[in-house]
């Protein structure tokens, strides 16, 4: 009796994510986390507007959401100053980019990003037999430039880069993306991944027409709106390719409990401005930690801190060990020479307190 037949190119892909989630780290050590500080999700939590408009919803889940996401697409579209034609709705930024890879790389296809940047993309292009071209950092950011040069190399239909950056928290002045098209390729499509831009500078969004057809612009409501769990985002592009979307779309795939959340969120302005406030406070409360124990906290226009353990992989790796022994939950990047550095996301107070506490005893032990 033969199993089943998968297809060459997801036979020969490994079984392995993206990321550990801290829920199987938990079930592995046989007792919960006392500070989740590591998927760089919001503790302070979405909107009441929004809890309570997802309250409402839950007593209708009988019924399928929206196929079209009318209402949240139109109130994004107000929000953004563009048309409902300008804006697809997904099972956040990780959905969507899914969907775009799918529509535009098949085999042998060129995509470039940025060694070491967010991991899910080039997860996708795997799944999809792109080929990856990467291009290393210029320092703590993303090398707008360097991508530029090398998709013109090689071809690339897709080019991705994130502003401001995980994992290193670093960003560019929104002139800096939208000069970035005119380095492109003629076809290329520059994926920008803009998860972290509410909680960014003023400056930092790219100044680029909704209707550039060399641009996708990714949203999420999982950072600043508090509502990862609720797996729902959004991407503004070209009509034309935001219609693409409807070809290949899990049409059914964001809950209505989700779309109620999101809208809601989007139209509590106050809220979204009490967890910018908070999450500045925390990142300076973070840095202050770091440099207090020898570490340098890098500059974040993001909801975590990266912080530089002043020597290589092998030592940030230590210290990350020793804070999960102590029950804190955080992460580092992947690779050289970013993994020099642990990254700690924004906390309460309570949370920022026990990472005090507990990292002079992991610096300890990792040093002895």
């Amino acid at each position: 009796m033969t199993g089943p037949r998968y297809t060459p190119l997801v036979d020969s892909l490994p079984a392995t994510v993206p990321f550990v989630g801290p829920e199987t780290q938990e079930r592995a050590r046989g007792r919960r986390f006392a500070a989740r500080l590591g998927a760089n999700e919001s503790v302070f939590g979405p909107s009441p507007a929004a809890i309570a408009g997802m309250a409402r919803a839950a007593q209708e889940v009988w019924m399928y959401g929206d196929p079209e996401n009318h209402d949240l697409r139109a109130a994004l579209a107000a929000h953004h100053g563009v048309t409902p034609a300008h804006v697809v709705v997904g099972e956040g930024i990780d959905g969507l980019l899914g969907y775009l890879v799918r529509l535009m790389i098949g085999p042998g296809d060129a995509v470039v990003t940025s060694d070491g940047a967010y991991p899910t993309f080039n997860f996708h292009v795997a799944g999809f037999g792109g080929t990856l071209h990467k291009v290393p950092y210029k320092g703590d950011h993303e090398d707008p430039e360097a991508l530029a040069t090398r998709a013109r190399e090689v071809g690339a239909k897709l080019v991705y880069i994130a502003n401001p950056d995980n994992p290193m928290g670093s960003w560019h002045d929104g002139a800096t993306i939208a000069a970035m098209l005119d380095g492109l390729p003629e076809g290329a499509l520059l994926v920008l991944d803009e998860a972290y831009v509410d909680l960014a500078p003023e400056g930092t969004a790219a100044p680029v027409e909704a209707d550039d057809p060399r641009v996708i612009r990714m949203r999420t409501f999982s950072k600043a709106h508090g509502m990862a769990g609720a797996r729902i985002g959004y991407a503004l592009g070209h009509p034309g390719l935001i219609t693409a979307f409807n070809k290949i779309r899990n049409h059914f795939g964001v809950s209505r409990i989700s779309q109620a959340g999101a809208l809601a969120a989007l139209a509590d302005h106050g809220h979204l401005k009490l967890v910018q406030h908070r999450v500045a406070a925390s990142r300076e409360e973070l840095a202050r930690t770091a440099r207090c124990h020898g570490l340098t906290p890098l500059p974040s226009a993001t909801n975590f801190v990266t912080m530089d353990c002043g020597a290589d992989g092998a030592f940030a790796r230590k210290v990350l060990a020793e804070l999960i022994a102590r029950d804190i939950f955080v992460r580092m990047p992947f690779v050289p020479p970013h993994d020099r550095c642990i990254r700690i996301s924004c906390g309460l107070p309570a949370q920022n307190a026990l990472f005090a506490a507990a990292l002079p005893e992991a610096l300890a032990a990792a040093r002895g």
